[in-house]
């Protein structure tokens, strides 16, 4: 057996960096555009993001801290997550910012209307998502205390996704070049070496 290192979350990990993030990586990221009630604009990056059922499909992202993405999902029931690839990256980046701005302006990108919700769509994502929020579900410890933490859960009713990256009638991942986050301070990565392996019988 290997010499693992162990150690309690609760008492800290004892290395340079916590290891957490980098094990549990690389994650699609949840690139959420929302409306506020107002009509202000909304564009944000969230590393804690999944597909979590097929049909009716549902997708989740998870904020530390109550934003304004999960207030604007909460508010107005909607919201719409963007492909963010690597021809997007600096771009989504910018979108990262904890500046009072709108941010599909400050990071230059430009918006396309979605069909279903009101929210727009990133027009330089390769496919968007457009949901209506179904739960949201602040976190609990294990002992029942809150965690300021959001798991923000909505049901995808509109899916666009680029002609070129469906491949005879197949959606091909790895063309889209998406970009998922690792750990560290900055670390993504994009698909890598694919191989098939089938569920058994």
């Amino acid at each position: 057996m290997a010499d693992m290192h162990f150690y309690e979350p609760a008492n800290g990990h004892g290395l340079a960096h916590d290891p957490l993030n980098s094990i549990v990586a690389p994650r699609p990221i949840g690139w959420v555009s929302t409306l506020s009630a107002e009509g202000e604009r909304n564009l944000a990056p969230y590393s804690f993001f999944n597909l979590f059922n097929y049909r009716p499909p549902v997708i989740g992202f998870c904020s530390v801290g109550w934003k304004d993405s999960v207030a604007n999902a909460k508010t107005t029931g909607e919201f719409v997550w963007n492909l963010a690839t690597r021809e997007v990256a600096e771009a989504m980046n910018r979108t990262s910012t904890m500046q009072r701005v709108d941010e599909f302006d400050h990071s230059g990108l430009e918006q396309a209307p979605s069909r279903l919700v009101k929210p727009g769509r990133v027009s330089a994502s390769r496919v968007q998502f457009e949901c209506r929020t179904s739960q949201i579900v602040q976190l609990k410890t294990a002992a029942g205390g809150d965690i300021e933490s959001w798991l923000v859960l909505g049901e995808v009713v509109g899916i666009h996704i680029d002609r070129d990256l469906i491949v005879d009638g197949v959606y091909d991942t790895a063309k889209a070049r998406p970009i998922m986050r690792g750990g560290g301070r900055g670390d993504y990565f994009e698909p890598g070496e694919k191989f098939e392996m089938l569920r058994p019988e």
